[in-house]
């Protein structure tokens, strides 16, 4: 059986060649806050020794000690995920949920184009005006939209009492913080980078207008109870108290990512009721605004209903990524069964270009966290400590099955 020295050991190894493969991909290390001398030593490693090395460190954990150790079981699947993106990035082929399988440790589940359709025919008499239902959607949508100068202050606003809501039912560090940078030219909409010491730069993104029922989902997913949250208790309990190295590092193709999305997206849903949710938007944000907040219950049924597509990024890039469809017919399929504009779905395939099979992360994230944490808990305060036992644990996605 492994010894705790042992299991050090490996955990070192497997951040040293983490730390090496974001040295060829820069989108591989979302965060680091160990020894600044390992990055400049990781640097020069190829991707054949990157993947030998993953291989050598994953054989070091036995069977046994995945059994006993969530430690352990948490590196093994993080090692043979490293080793399957060097193996991806040497141009070893993988198909779309070959890939998720072996970097995300989920297949997403798929759906037929009819799935889609019974979704888009309940819209359909929701969504008035001319053009197709892609173009009404988003002439609807655009009455919502918050205007550019009132962007930062309405995102602040909904981090602030995203915060105040959180830290009822999960205690926080007193020096926890954040900061709001508003960016362009990305493919996603809004990303957290956590600098360690619990504090956080979230960016939004301000290439497509937002829509003012954005704002309360993103500022919990991005900040509380989500990567904000999640990064601070990793870091307080893993890091801090356990001096466990593999938790000063976060690589983006990884198990972890899984479990990081789908307790951001379900911790917004934890964090607010619909009720809730409306109450604030309508008092506050849709004032803010300078929108009519009257119509607030009528976008959130709309959104509700829409959700229900949510599946349909990831079969379009299940489609595109393996061959099947090219990205012109990638773009005109997402507008048919994702009612995504034609901006839209262009930079959903930029995003599928850049960062592949991660799309499974977000609905099939929010799904595995959703029936693990209901599964576990019936009253609001018990679903809250399952699911801060979760952000405080070294869970991997195969953990969530239920």
């Amino acid at each position: 059986m492994l010894t705790l020295n042992s299991l050090d050991r490996v955990a070192e190894s497997y951040v040293r060649y983490t730390l090496a493969l974001g040295e060829i991909d820069p989108y591989h290390v979302d965060a680091f806050f160990g020894p600044p001398e390992w990055k400049e030593q990781a640097k020069g490693i190829t991707l054949e020794e990157i993947i030998d090395k993953a291989a050598e460190a994953r054989a070091a954990i036995s069977d046994d000690q995945i059994k006993a150790a969530p430690r352990a079981k948490f590196l093994a699947k993080q090692l043979e995920a490293l080793k399957a993106q060097a193996q991806l990035k040497n141009g070893t082929p993988f198909t779309f949920d070959e890939e998720s399988s072996a970097v995300y440790d989920v297949v997403a589940p798929a759906f037929p184009d009819s799935y889609y359709a019974n979704v888009v025919n309940q819209l359909e008499p929701l969504l008035p005006g001319q053009g197709t239902l892609a173009e009404k959607w988003e002439a609807l949508r655009s009455q919502f939209n918050i205007p550019p100068d009132r962007l930062e202050a309405l995102f602040t606003a909904g981090v602030d009492i995203a915060r105040e809501r959180t830290k009822k039912y999960i205690p926080l560090p007193a020096n926890e913080s954040f900061e709001i940078e508003l960016v362009s030219g990305e493919v996603w909409g809004a990303y957290n980078w956590y600098k360690g010491q619990s504090h956080s730069l979230i960016q939004v993104n301000t290439d497509l207008p937002m829509t003012v029922n954005r704002i309360i989902h993103l500022a919990c997913h991005e900040g509380y109870p989500g990567h904000h949250v999640y990064n601070t208790l990793l870091e307080k309990g893993m890091v801090e108290e356990n001096n466990w190295v593999e938790f000063k590092l976060f690589p983006l193709y990884s198990p972890i990512a899984l479990i990081a999305e789908g307790t951001a997206e379900y911790g917004a849903e934890l964090n607010f009721s619909p009720g809730d949710r409306l109450d604030f938007e309508t008092e506050v944000l849709y004032p803010m605004a300078g929108l009519d907040p009257a119509r607030g219950e009528e976008l959130n049924h709309i959104q509700e209903l829409m959700d229900g597509l949510g599946n349909a990024s990831n079969e379009a890039a299940r489609r595109y990524l393996d061959g099947r469809a090219s990205k012109s017919e990638t773009i005109e399929w997402l507008q048919v069964h994702a009612l995504a504009s034609p901006k839209r779905a262009e930079q959903n395939v930029r995003f599928f270009e850049t960062h592949r099979a991660y799309i499974v992360t977000y609905d099939v994230g929010e799904a595995m966290v959703k029936s693990y944490v209901e599964s576990k808990a019936g009253s609001v305060e018990e679903k809250w400590k399952v699911f801060a036992a979760l952000l405080s644990s070294p869970a991997v996605p195969s953990d969530l099955l239920v």
